[in-house]
């Protein structure tokens, strides 16, 4: 196709144009705000609101002509606020949460880090583009795995124990009574713990391929209390150990898995009768153009640089992606063997899906 520039509509142009400065800002406002996580410069101005940047410098030891322009940026962007009378920089309620709010649902830095790891993988990514090979989790930069986890960990305890659970025919019952429950692909073990301190009458194995999150997640387990009742092991997700489960889980990890039809199969060989699979994938519809959103962006950029390339470093390599949606799933669990798969509950940004052999 050859572009004839008389052919170009100005107003389309411009608001093009409009919408990819905004995506400039909000890239370098990403950097910035991850900066002010990893320097804490975000908590010290709150501790000290309002502030100068020579009070923030003098707070914190960093240079003042750096903190200026940072808070400058920041302004700019909408992150902070500031007096033009008094030349002071402060946060908000709203703005706090958001940058500064460590655990809650609604801060962002842990987003914010783990898009950070993937400008980090740039070479790497671009290659695989070239090659067609994987990229393994192994070999992402580290800010992928703690991002990760930090953005996750919220939304679970939001939601996992008192939301999403009690949707789950009698598994509730079961916990509280005293069952055995994989959760695969645990990653850190956040929602592992989650549910070892929700459910101490039940023993949780937490299984993950990724040595170095699996010493964290044990590390996790005995900071808050539950390293009786949970077990932790180095493992792939078609081979973990073990059979008569109550209850097995995958948190959104099964689109990043190379053959996920056959470690759901696993998942369905290991299930007592009776036994639930909690699949938490990210929320999707059926079809490209129901997801031609932010989020939908959001999701496709991710699964561009981390989840495909996860998949295709595995054998089979099937690349599911991390917007495959409840029917693509729901296939994927019917090849694995289980019959009946229904839609448990919806977050704005998590599907869970229930699924019975």
């Amino acid at each position: 196709m050859t572009l004839h520039l008389n052919e170009v509509d100005n107003a389309k142009l411009e608001q093009l144009q409009g919408k990819v400065i905004n995506d400039v800002a909000g890239s370098l406002g990403l950097l910035t705000a991850y900066i002010g996580d990893k320097l804490d410069l975000y908590s010290a101005l709150l501790e000290i609101s309002p502030a100068s940047s020579r009070e923030l410098a003098d707070n914190t030891g960093m240079d003042e002509r750096y903190l200026r322009e940072w808070l400058s940026a920041n302004a700019a962007a909408g992150y902070v606020n500031y007096d033009a009378a008094s030349g002071k920089f402060s946060l908000s309620a709203e703005q706090a949460v958001i940058f500064a709010a460590e655990g809650h649902p609604a801060c962002m830095q842990g987003f914010f880090q783990a898009v950070m790891s993937v400008y980090i993988d740039e070479p790497k990514l671009t290659e695989v583009f070239r090659s067609g090979q994987g990229l393994p989790w192994r070999d992402h930069s580290p800010c992928l795995f703690c991002g990760t986890e930090r953005f996750f960990r919220p939304m679970y305890a939001m939601n996992l124990i008192d939301v999403w659970l009690p949707e789950l025919a009698g598994v509730r019952e079961k916990l509280e009574a005293g069952a055995k429950v994989a959760d695969v692909g645990c990653g850190h073990g956040s929602s592992t713990i989650l549910l070892a301190k929700a459910f101490p009458n039940s023993t949780f194995h937490g299984f993950d391929f990724h040595a170095p999150s699996i010493e964290h997640a044990r590390e996790r387990a005995r900071a808050a209390g539950v390293a009786s009742n949970t077990i932790f092991e180095v493992v792939t997700a078609k081979e973990y150990p073990g059979k008569n489960y109550d209850l097995v889980t995958i948190f959104d990890a099964l689109h990043d898995m190379g053959d996920p039809v056959g470690a759901a199969s696993h998942v369905a060989s290991t299930l007592a009768e009776g036994g639930t699979f909690m699949l938490v994938e990210p929320f999707a519809g059926d079809s490209l153009e129901e997801n031609l959103h932010p989020l939908g962006q959001i999701y496709y950029s991710f699964s561009t640089m981390v989840c495909v390339p996860a998949s295709k470093s595995q054998e089979v390599g099937l690349g599911l992606g991390a917007q495959a949606g409840q029917k693509r799933l729901t296939e994927v669990l019917n090849a694995a063997g289980f019959s009946q798969v229904r839609r448990a509950a919806t977050t704005p940004t998590n599907l869970v899906l229930e699924a019975k052999i």
